[in-house]
């Protein structure tokens, strides 16, 4: 698969995420609590960050990484679909990895949160303990165990940023409209398929982060829900064109 030409949305959607990065840099301003998907329970959350997260990310490796992937598979996407279809796949694919990723969350958060309403908390509380980061109450320490207490922190506490969930719809759109494609990929000597990529890619996402290993603190889940929507609505397309 040769390298096409930058398309005009696809410009557009790298320069916009160029900007967000820069800008709060050279200002000297934190919008991390503003932009970036918090847990809903948290106070910090907003319905909007959902899309702004999406346009934000915090390293310039992180940053380059995403944008070349979508460079790279989104212009030739673009040129398949349009800017308005592609923009439309764009956003619903990281919006969506955003939900799909609080879904999950949830049902990880829930059991261990209902533990603490059984030993007779409230969610004022909980709520209050899960802020502080730690608690001395002795109807919590008898009855979870460090490991429980530090996954519901790091759900409460944790952001979710980046691209990489709307670059996973793109590269299940080109995995759709280019199957065949062959590319490259360190450390694999020849060329494979567009389509055993992506779905390798999204096999492996699904199993690490459904074993969760320690210290990954990529949203495994965010990048299987992209994979998923932009696969749905590509599949679509492709079908009544």
């Amino acid at each position: 698969m040769m390298i096409p030409r930058l398309t005009d949305t696809v410009k557009h959607i790298i320069t916009i995420n160029f900007i967000m990065f820069v800008a709060p840099v050279l200002l000297k301003i934190d919008l991390t609590n503003i932009t970036d998907l918090h847990y809903p329970l948290n106070p910090k959350f907003g319905i909007w960050q959902y899309l702004t997260s999406i346009f934000m990310h915090g390293s310039w490796g992180h940053l380059i990484f995403n944008m070349l992937g979508v460079w790279i598979f989104g212009s030739s996407v673009e040129q398949v679909l349009g800017s308005k279809r592609f923009l439309f796949l764009y956003l619903s694919a990281g919006i969506g990895a955003g939900l799909i990723h609080t879904f999950i969350n949830y049902f990880q958060f829930n059991s261990i949160f209902e533990i603490f309403q059984n030993a007779g908390l409230n969610k004022a509380e909980i709520l209050n303990i899960l802020d502080a980061r730690k608690t001395n109450d002795i109807r919590i320490t008898q009855v979870i165990t460090q490991n429980q207490f530090n996954k519901i922190t790091s759900i409460y506490h944790t952001v979710a940023l980046g691209a990489s969930g709307a670059l996973f719809g793109i590269l299940a759109a080109a995995a759709v409209y280019f199957p065949n494609s062959k590319i490259f990929t360190f450390p694999i000597p020849i060329p494979i398929p567009l389509k055993v990529l992506v779905i390798s890619l999204v096999i492996s996402d699904f199993f690490l982060g459904t074993f969760s290993l320690p210290n990954d603190n990529v949203g495994r889940f965010a990048h299987v829900g992209g994979a998923l929507i932009g696969f749905i609505i590509s599949w679509y397309w492709n079908k009544k064109k």
